[in-house]
């Protein structure tokens, strides 16, 4: 990898010359090198958001970087070799595009006291002419850290893979963030192995690239949840709406992870505080012989809450509640519907015409061409609903679930939905839907939201500032993400979202927690997610400013 700087270059020439000579004379001015390769990039490096993510929560410490001299060699055979520019000379690890398997690691001593997690980014680049942004390439972080007396490597992450766009032309840089929030014991050292992906279907780029540089950013913790429920029992899939200034919390309890039980029932909490304190529970559905889950909320024409509910028991059915306090729920409507769905998501008003909820239908255990999606509407204010199918007999490869949506404005509907498919590549990530004219017709593409697992999406959208929320849980991890963007700029480009920032922590197991969905009051989202470990989980509510405007 070995190059002559050509005439003409992107590099900020001056910089990297005073980077690349003090590397030459065995110096590592971390500052200098950090400025060449993040801010000396040129036309065609990739734009920095205007605010990294996680940077609020950011402790008040120096960042930490490993150059590629400080890495070494962890699987396959990487290279080590010099970017090379006249006398001056950038060392990079050369990470194949046609061989599985190669990765280099890092060891971080010691990290600053007060540091809860770290945020893990890398810059590359690559030499290569046949650099374009038609192609793509992989990479992922696996963490993990040596701590006393506990064995090894029992707070291993292996990370998701992330994709990103190549630079036009060679000699540019990238900064990519691998890794948001990894909690850590600030008194352990930090292990990090850095991996191409090649092997990955979205790395399409065969040529070699360039590992220049680990930044890891230490941040502070994050802000605790607020209790809703916590009684003995699977609290869990809670709904959270808000009527005037008032939260409306609703959940169901059962004896486990399981939809279908008589046991299973719907309660309802207020607050008027924030979610500091909450109102004595009251009862929503305690059908005999059903079991009971609320799946969708909203907002009628009036102001009032909508809560769908999903009867499972001598038949299955779905059941539409209205409250104007959030105490007193009244059902107001049972829709008979083909197919079934499993459930009916959050309503959302639609201009000319009415109400609007997606649903979807299929097998969760059922890779065939059996899984549907669709909308149902309402033009009497909820009293009777309309259903259409958008897409039928699908894979469930191919199978949106649990979707969120928001209108845009101008006719545009934006949805995001979970995926159903498993693994640790790019194939795993939210879908996103649009229609353009009032929910007539749709499209539906895979996005880069590839931090999840069986991740319930939910959206917020503040016409104030344009800025598009997207609120999800990833399971397995226990993080609560958020991705934020201005819609137009993933509409035409779902695989241009931005890195996640944290949320809030919960229990890091699979089913046992999750199911994220949110509300607004004035500038704050409230974020209603269950945790725990069944029999027993917990109903919890984070608090977080809505995104400014830049």
């Amino acid at each position: 990898m070995s190059v002559t700087h050509p005439a003409g270059s992107a590099f900020s020439k001056g910089v990297l010359a005073s980077s690349l000579s003090a590397l030459g004379q065995g110096v590592m001015p971390i500052t200098f090198l950090h400025l060449a390769l993040l801010a000396g990039a040129g036309a065609g490096a990739a734009e920095a958001p205007s605010q990294a993510p996680g940077s609020s929560c950011e402790l008040d410490a120096p960042a930490i970087y490993l150059t590629a001299n400080q890495l070494t060699i962890a699987t396959g055979q990487p290279s080590l070799v010099n970017m090379t520019s006249g006398s001056t000379h950038l060392p990079v690890w050369s990470l194949s595009g046609g061989t599985v398997g190669q990765s280099v690691c890092g060891l971080v001593p010691s990290l600053p006291a007060g540091c809860a997690a770290v945020r893990v980014e890398i810059v590359v680049t690559t030499t290569d002419k046949e650099t374009s942004a038609a192609y793509e390439d992989v990479y992922r972080v696996i963490l993990s850290q040596l701590v006393p007396g506990e064995p090894y490597p029992t707070r291993q992450v292996v990370g998701t893979p992330v994709r990103t766009s190549l630079p036009a032309a060679p000699f540019h840089t990238r900064s990519i963030v691998l890794e948001s929030y990894y909690p850590v014991d600030a008194n352990a050292p930090l292990y990090l192995r850095i991996q191409r992906e090649p092997g990955d279907p979205a790395d399409t780029f065969t040529r070699p690239t360039g590992l220049a540089m680990v930044k890891i950013t230490p941040l502070k913790a994050l802000p605790a949840t607020r209790v809703v429920q916590d009684v003995s029992g699977y609290n869990s899939w809670p709904m959270i709406q808000a009527i005037g200034d008032k939260l409306v919390c609703v959940y169901s309890r059962g004896s486990g992870h399981t939809i279908g039980e008589d046991a299973r029932a719907v309660y309802a909490r207020t607050s008027s505080d924030s979610g500091k304190t909450w109102t004595p529970e009251t009862v929503i559905a305690n059908t005999p012989r059903y079991g009971e889950v609320a799946i969708g909320k909203g907002l009628d024409n009036d102001g009032a809450m909508l809560l769908w509910v999903r009867c499972i028991g001598p038949d299955w059915h779905h059941d539409l509640y209205r409250s104007t306090d959030g105490v007193t729920f009244e059902r107001i409507s049972t829709p008979k519907l083909d197919p079934m769905p499993m459930q009916i998501t959050d309503v959302f008003a639609v201009p000319t015409v009415g109400l609007m909820a997606l649903w979807f239908a299929g097998d969760y255990r059922n890779d065939g061409p059996c899984h549907h999606w669709g909308k149902i509407v309402s033009t009497d204010n909820g009293a009777t609903w309309t259903q259409t199918t958008i897409e039928a007999d699908l894979p469930k490869a191919q199978w949106p679930t649990e979707p969120a949506a928001v209108y845009l404005g101008d006719g545009i509907i934006f949805a995001i939905a979970r995926t159903e498919t498993g693994g640790t590549t790019t194939t795993r990530a939210q879908f996103q839907m649009l229609s353009t004219d009032y929910g007539a017709t749709w499209t539906r593409t895979q996005t880069n939201i590839g931090d999840v697992l069986a991740s319930t999406p939910s959206l917020v959208f503040d016409a104030k500032t344009g800025l598009l929320s997207n609120y999800y849980y990833e399971r397995g991890r226990g993080v609560l993400r958020r991705r934020v963007v201005k819609p137009d700029d993933v509409i035409a480009n779902p695989l241009g979202w931005p890195m996640s920032e944290a949320v809030a922590l919960g229990s890091a197991v699979t089913f046992d927690a999750g199911n994220a969905n949110a509300t607004t009051i004035g500038n704050t989202h409230y974020l209603a997610v269950y945790s725990g470990k069944a029999p027993d989980t917990a109903v919890v509510v984070a608090e977080q400013p809505a995104p400014a405007a830049e």
